[in-house]
């Protein structure tokens, strides 16, 4: 009897070990035109027609036969408004720290506020170009920056609802800040070639500029028949503190439990308030959040095979790396040699545990949420499993409670 029983032993054992476990498989695909291809594009009147297509495959996980949680309905969710579309703009840190800050607004006075992200915008802009002169060209001004830009604007300039100034000029259906980034660059570059640092002049020439493409900003606003400043919209009507707002990074070539600088470009006046913490506890603020009824403005990189833009999911595939071995040397290893990027911004509003693992609800701004169609109730929302947002998602901003218990730490 203990012979058999060895025997059998030893055949599962080799049975088991015998087996392989599931693999994700890549495919190329072809290029097809979605969102920003059949609307934006077509409702820009400069939009050529002659255009080349772009023909060239490129090479995704083959999700052929399965399956995912998109039914909004298992997500539990917290308020935000509904998506809206960044058109032909690089604004994602706007619009999703926007958006993470009406839920904030929401979540601490019980308004439903729609915010004008245009006016950031149009500040942020001034306060590069003021940095390039300071600087004597040695800053970048480009259409990018940081989530925690929205936070400094707001400081310094206030905010103002949606509907006082929506940056698009009569008959315009879609921004289009093409033009905008070109006449800006065409100009500060003459500047940098002339050496003409004359600060007055150059921030009077950029608001000429974003005053005939997106319009002249309003001084004032007028709340409840109150007419006020926007810091004082900001202040009395939103009554939120933009101190109470926190980055959170996690890079191991840097200190952790440390204040550090984020090393990227659009990084661009070189912010050193990023909390940077290991892994283990970013995640866990990033689940401890989600599941405390706070939502999150969360950075990183949508370039990945595992990030299907038409099937509104993203994750990571066993033959990029198995997610036991995702840790703190497998994220820095991809940002050292730059296949990760911070590429885009997003608004995390909601989650979903299927079987002991995170799925997130990500409410998002750029065209490729918007590629399965106006109709559908996921139009403008991707859904991200949790070693994606783990390996690929570089920082977010969340309210400083979420932190408080850290903070010692970084003192």
């Amino acid at each position: 009897m203990k012979k058999i029983l060895v025997i059998i032993l030893s055949v599962f054992i080799t049975t088991v070990f015998a087996q392989k476990p599931n693999q994700d498989k890549g495919t190329f695909k072809e290029f097809k035109p979605g969102y920003y291809q059949n609307y934006i594009l077509k409702g820009i009147k400069d939009f050529e027609e002659s255009e080349k297509v772009n023909t060239e495959r490129y090479f995704k996980q083959d999700l052929t036969g399965m399956t995912f949680p998109k039914d909004l309905k298992l997500y539990k969710t917290y308020w935000h408004n509904k998506p809206v579309s960044q058109c032909n703009t690089n604004t994602c840190w706007c619009y999703s720290t926007t958006s993470f800050l009406e839920s904030e607004v929401y979540r601490l006075t019980g308004q439903k506020v729609r915010l004008s992200e245009m006016f950031t915008v149009y500040w942020e802009y001034v306060e590069k170009a003021r940095r390039f002169v300071r600087e004597h060209g040695n800053s970048a001004v480009a259409e990018g920056s940081e989530g925690n830009a929205v936070t400094r604007m707001f400081k310094m300039y206030g905010a103002i609802p949606f509907e006082t100034y929506t940056g698009l000029k009569p008959g315009q259906k879609y921004l289009d800040h093409s033009k905008l980034i070109e006449e800006i660059s065409i100009y500060l570059k003459h500047i940098k070639e002339t050496d003409n640092w004359n600060e007055e002049e150059v921030i009077a020439t950029i608001k000429s500029i974003l005053n005939y493409y997106l319009g002249e900003p309003p001084t004032k606003v007028v709340i409840n028949n109150q007419t006020m400043l926007p810091t004082e919209y900001l202040k009395n009507i939103l009554k939120i503190n933009m101190d109470d707002y926190v980055d959170v990074l996690s890079l191991s070539q840097q200190p952790f439990f440390k204040q550090v600088e984020y090393p990227v470009p659009d990084n661009w006046w070189h912010s050193h308030d990023y909390y940077n913490f290991p892994l283990e506890d970013y995640m866990k603020i990033v689940k401890k959040a989600i599941r405390s009824g706070y939502t999150l403005a969360i950075g990183g990189d949508v370039s990945e095979s595992g990030f299907s833009p038409f099937d509104q999911v993203a994750m990571i595939p066993t033959y990029d790396i198995p997610v036991e071995y995702i840790n703190d040397d497998a994220r820095q290893f991809r940002f050292s040699n730059e296949s990760t990027t911070d590429d885009h911004g997003m608004h995390m509003v909601g989650y979903y545990e299927l079987n002991g693992v995170d799925w997130y609800l990500i409410k998002d701004s750029g065209s490729g949420s918007r590629n399965v169609g106006e109709g559908s109730e996921t139009f403008g929302y991707y859904f991200f499993r949790e070693d994606y947002v783990k390996l690929k998602m570089m920082d977010f901003m969340v309210h400083k409670d979420m932190i408080a218990e850290y903070l010692p730490k970084f003192k």
